[in-house]
């Protein structure tokens, strides 16, 4: 069983766009016995770091870590660390937070991308996948000079939203609520609605150019 075009043609697999996936057994990220990769926030104003343990090895972390590029060659995967938490398929990165409840605002600047992901992802989402192709991750997608949001193989248009340089997250976790925020006006352009049930960590997937996040900001006045 192949994944949707529709969602296909949005998924970039080592580099190269990707028309179908044939459908494997999918294992979920098993840590270490006594391993904590990341820490937990349990408050608001969350502040992460991209966590270079997950990040494909297509994937520069820069600007201490705040910030990710896309190199389309890349280190050979075996000069980087081998480790459960890496994604060895998809240029993915996570960031090093584990978030389990609270309500949660950060930004990234996207001016330097044509094709990049934002969103959030249980922590032990199965590195067989990329974010958006599964039941463990919501992401805002733009390719093509089009925005998405994707879940599951689920693709939606976002419309109204053009190329701004820099865009928000808002995650409540209590309300089952991840928004895409236009930071110019405050205001939320398009929802997912999730019961949340395990922890989740901001994630990232980018093929093109540079992302460079902004997080411990307070949350705009009259978000909803």
């Amino acid at each position: 069983m192949a994944m949707p075009v529709s969602a296909a043609r949005l998924c970039r697999l080592a580099g190269r766009t990707v028309t179908s996936l044939s459908v494997r057994h999918k294992r979920a990220v098993s840590l270490p016995e006594g391993r904590c990769y990341i820490s937990t926030s349990t408050g608001n104003n969350l502040q992460f770091r991209l966590d270079e343990r997950t990040a494909h090895s297509s994937l520069d972390l820069f600007k201490k870590d705040t910030g990710v590029i896309y190199r389309m060659l890349g280190l050979d995967p075996s000069h980087v660390q081998d480790n459960p938490e890496r994604f060895r398929d998809w240029a993915v990165v996570f960031g090093d937070e584990k978030i389990s409840n609270g309500r949660h605002y950060w930004e990234v600047t996207v001016k330097k991308s044509r094709e990049f992901r934002l969103g959030v992802a249980e922590a032990l989402m199965s590195r067989e996948d990329c974010v958006g192709t599964n039941s463990s991750s919501w992401v805002f997608s733009y390719a093509h000079g089009k925005w998405f949001a994707m879940t599951n193989n689920k693709v939606v248009p976002v419309t109204l939203v053009g190329k701004p340089d820099r865009v928000g997250i808002l995650l409540d976790y209590e309300a089952g609520l991840l928004g895409l925020v236009d930071v110019e006006k405050a205001t939320i352009i398009h929802t997912f609605r999730v019961q949340f049930k395990v922890p989740l960590c901001p994630a990232f997937g980018l093929w093109d150019g540079e992302l460079l996040t902004h997080s411990g900001l307070e949350e705009p006045a009259g978000l909803k």
